[in-house]
């Protein structure tokens, strides 16, 4: 056998990515597989699936009740993502001009809350803004700085706020990544040319970043999309995204061929969003 592996690279090189390529065979592609038949089949009396082709599903997913709330989504993941890079760029630029030794730390205390499991994450906000009985209002009322609870709670803004806070330390750190590979004799060529900070961010340092930020809005934009938990707690079951009609699909109406059709939906839209990455990257010459 040791012969044979000598004789032929491929086949040593087939047996090395033997093991995952069954992982992703057995746990995605599978998987994914039952999703998609599922999405054209008809839905049974109790639940389950009847076998009998049917383009129905595809249809109601463009039904204006659920496109409009997959439109909603996708509008709250763009938003959660640029609020993101707003609040990442300048922290993951700040961590990158510090000193060499204290560059990890900064970089362990924002992976410090992914050591929390991210359900309690988002109670411990929920704490914090409800209406009555949350910290952010009970404090102000008490203080006499507002008369009513301010509406931070139940809405969109509490569901961007805790994605925000969730995706944030994925959006910094492909970011400081991309900075910290950066050529500083590059900046220092740009400034010996008079060129003033604002030129030296726009012509050096931002598109030299952008592999970093391109990655990173992809990491917050699509979790953000399909996400569950966050709406539905922090939603307050008044402000539903795509991901919580899929989930109530499957486990409260029992209509799973709906529910897939919903869920190729989303992929589809992902997998645009990760083609159109890929391509940028291609034609910039960039490692995506």
């Amino acid at each position: 056998m040791e012969q044979v592996l000598r004789r032929n690279p491929a086949l040593r090189g087939w047996l090395l990515v033997l093991p995952a390529a069954v992982f992703l065979i057995i746990f995605f592609m599978i998987p994914l597989l039952i999703v998609f038949v599922y999405s054209f089949l008809e839905r049974g009396t109790y639940g389950g699936v009847i076998w009998q082709f049917t383009l129905e599903n595809l249809a109601r997913t463009f039904d204006p009740l659920y496109f409009s709330t997959f439109l909603r989504s996708v509008y709250i993941a763009i938003l959660t993502t640029l609020i993101s890079l707003l609040l990442g760029y300048p922290l993951a630029y700040f961590i990158t001009t510090r000193p060499a030794h204290q560059r990890n730390l900064y970089v362990l205390a924002l992976m410090i809350p992914f050591w929390t499991n991210f359900l309690i994450r988002t109670y411990a906000w929920l704490t914090l803004l409800r209406t009555h009985t949350g910290l952010i209002n009970v404090s102000l009322t008490s203080l006499g700085i507002i008369e009513k609870p301010l509406p931070l709670f139940g809405n969109d803004f509490a569901i961007v706020l805790g994605l925000v806070y969730g995706w944030l330390p994925v959006m910094v750190l492909p970011i400081y990544a991309a900075l910290e590979r950066l050529d500083k004799s590059l900046i220092e060529a740009a400034q010996d040319l008079y060129a003033s900070g604002a030129q030296v961010f726009r012509r050096v340092i931002w598109p030299l970043s952008l592999p970093g930020v391109v990655a990173g809005s992809m990491l917050v934009f699509i979790p953000s999309l399909g996400a569950f938990v966050t709406p539905a707690i922090l939603g307050g079951g008044k402000s539903l995204m795509i991901g919580n009609i899929i989930s109530n699909q499957f486990l409260a109406a029992h209509d799973w061929p709906f529910g897939s059709a919903l869920s190729m939906l989303m992929m589809i839209v992902m997998l645009l969003a990760t083609l159109i990455y890929f391509r940028w990257a291609l034609r910039e010459g960039v490692q995506p």
